[in-house]
């Protein structure tokens, strides 16, 4: 039989990794141009060609132009 430690133990080390990994979706829920780059696998030439037209908004922050994940991913839906 299983002691108290034993099964909260695990338990915790896992609680653990969830919160860390929620924490690491939050960040990443503002882009950059080259993390829109990876993550949608387009050229920046595309990215910047689509920020001109108007077809995808970037704001800015710090004089960098910032993606919203949620905008970003409407735009891939088209």
């Amino acid at each position: 039989m299983q002691t108290l430690n034993e099964i909260l133990i695990p338990l915790m080390e896992r609680l653990d990794r969830i919160e860390r990994s929620i924490k690491q979706n939050q960040v990443s829920k503002i882009m950059t141009i080259k993390d829109l780059v990876s993550y949608s696998s387009l050229s920046e030439t595309t990215i910047r060609r689509n920020i001109q037209r108007g077809t995808l908004k970037p704001f800015k922050k710090n004089g960098k132009k910032l993606f919203r994940r949620t905008d970003v991913d409407n735009w891939l839906k088209g």
